[in-house]
């Protein structure tokens, strides 16, 4: 078994936390300097405490980005929301396409997310090994055999 020194977890904390700011500013369009930093601080808390190794860490900050990623076309469409009026051309194709590929990226992030805790939860070491019960035609010449008749 492989101990990482403690660094490296407060390091991969410190990086996942920027993903999700990353994540946070591009569902909102944009955040103000202290809505990041307050992502940013908050994220690097919740790592802190719950990523007790690099897996959890960032199957924890791919889980946050496939839901920041899955609110980013109900934030546009509320953004876009105009009281009265009917949302113009340009308007209705920014929404098309924060649907498209916000609920592509969610999907894909989940799913990541959930290979990643899947893996945390089997331990490390735990690799699913082939059985051994039966060789491989080609391990024990049987190939060539078969090619000579």
């Amino acid at each position: 078994m492989i101990v990482m020194p403690s660094w490296t977890l407060y390091f991969n904390a410190a990086l996942g936390s920027l993903v999700v700011t990353a994540g946070a500013w591009l569902a909102w369009n944009g955040l103000s300097p202290h809505s990041a930093a307050g992502v940013a601080i908050a994220a690097a808390a919740f790592f802190w405490w719950r990523g007790t190794t690099l897996t959890l860490i960032w199957a924890w900050s791919t889980l946050l980005l496939g839901l920041e990623c899955f609110a980013w076309p109900v934030v546009t469409m509320l953004q876009i929301r105009s009281p009265g009026s009917e949302p113009s051309e340009a308007e209705m194709g920014a929404i098309l396409s924060a649907t498209l590929m916000g609920l592509f990226s969610a999907c894909f992030w989940l799913a990541f997310s959930y290979g990643l805790f899947k893996r945390a939860k089997e331990g490390p070491g735990t690799a699913r090994q082939e059985s051994s019960s039966t060789p491989h035609p080609k391990a024990n010449g049987s190939a060539r055999a078969s090619k000579k008749r």
